[in-house]
């Protein structure tokens, strides 16, 4: 499976270099991400270097274990991920990310190392690099491999939309929309409280 799902992203991934109209482009290219997304193998991602504008959004399918990341309504990047189990699912709908920290040990399950903790709930809900067998395995959180996790970190902003859902993702979806502005507002007030200690 891994040999095919390799023989399959390469042409997929290639064909985004294929010069075409702007629309049409955007169209293909977008299409090829979602395929080659659906042959990723656990603890796998892919992400291109589109230039786009719009702010950054991610979208979680539960029943694809995929992370979906945009810039507007352009799809940039897609990867495995491991989601909560039946036992401890991972709730579904739209989040802001509330906190980020590059290195965070939780505080609810045995000082567990979460690399590249991004928060969604003050419950302890997360984005984070972890163990992603490619099946639901966490205790609520959105664990992502290590790399994609890092590239994640590094382009998102607190306030940034995270929707989680129960769907699967079809290409063409409309991308969750974060608020540029209250992005900018959350940050700007962060960046208040660092300055004032």
């Amino acid at each position: 499976m891994r040999r095919f799902a390799r023989y399959l992203i390469v042409p997929v991934l290639a064909g985004l270099a294929i010069p075409a109209a702007p629309a049409a482009a955007e169209a293909m290219d977008s299409l090829a991400i979602t395929e080659a997304a659906a042959a990723l193998a656990p603890n796998r991602y892919l992400w291109t270097d589109r230039q786009a504008e719009g702010a950054v959004s991610v979208l979680i399918s539960i029943p694809d274990q995929r992370a979906y990341v945009f810039r507007g309504q352009t799809l940039v990047a897609a990867s495995a991920v491991s989601t909560g189990t039946d036992d401890r699912p991972t709730p579904t709908g739209r989040f802001t990310i509330l906190q980020k920290k590059a290195f965070h040990r939780s505080n609810l399950y045995d000082d567990a190392p979460m690399p590249y903790m991004q928060r969604l709930t003050w419950d302890g809900v997360a984005l984070h690099a972890g163990r992603n067998p490619g099946f639901p395995a966490s205790h609520g959180c959105i664990r992502l491999p290590t790399a994609f996790a890092k590239k994640l970190f590094d382009i998102t902003q607190l306030g940034a939309t995270v929707e989680v859902t129960d769907m699967a993702y079809v290409s063409g979806m409309d991308a969750p929309v974060s608020d540029e502005g209250e992005v900018a507002r959350v940050n700007a007030a962060a960046g208040d409280v660092l300055a004032s200690r």
